[in-house]
């Protein structure tokens, strides 16, 4: 026996699993960013034990290689050049990938439900998506890194950029 909840006339099994991938994927970005920061804390803690064995032995600590800098570590990594070039090259693929593959979810939703209710106007849902991706893909046009060098991609040297 099926039972089938008044809203829709839709399965209650139906109704928990749609309940459940909201609270997945809030739990799984809540877990996913308490084990990065383990980690990244396992890593500098193990780089400071290591550091401290090598003092005891005797090396002298101005030859020690120096402490790794997180990258989340704003106060510091966000003063060198090379870090915040690679960071808004880093956020600018973000927003561009982001924005495509959301544009293009929002048009096979469009479609699948244009197929599925011919008469019914349901696929005006998956204009969401799809200006939720044009907008994503705006803001990658406006954030993407400029050249410092004048007009071209390229560096002086005629070489592309490092970043």
């Amino acid at each position: 026996m099926i039972l089938y909840s008044d809203v829709w006339g839709m399965p209650i099994i139906a109704w928990a699993f749609i309940m459940a991938i909201p609270l997945v994927a809030i739990v799984g970005g809540i877990i996913s960013g308490i084990v990065r920061t383990l980690g990244r804390q396992r890593l500098v803690e193990l780089a400071q034990r290591e550091r401290i064995a090598a003092i005891e032995r005797g090396l002298d600590p101005s030859k020690l290689p120096p402490l790794p800098i997180l990258e989340d570590d704003d106060d510091i990594a966000c003063c060198r050049p090379e870090t915040y070039a690679r960071r808004q090259h880093h956020r600018f693929q973000g927003l561009l990938i982001g924005g495509i593959i959301t544009a293009a979810a929002g048009i096979g939703v469009a479609v699948m439900l244009r197929v599925l209710e011919e008469e019914d106007p349901s696929w005006i849902v998956g204009i969401v998506p799809v200006l939720v991706g044009l907008a994503l893909l705006v803001s990658a046009w406006l954030v993407r890194p400029k050249p410092e060098n004048g007009g071209g991609r390229r560096a002086g040297n005629g070489q592309q950029p490092r970043i």
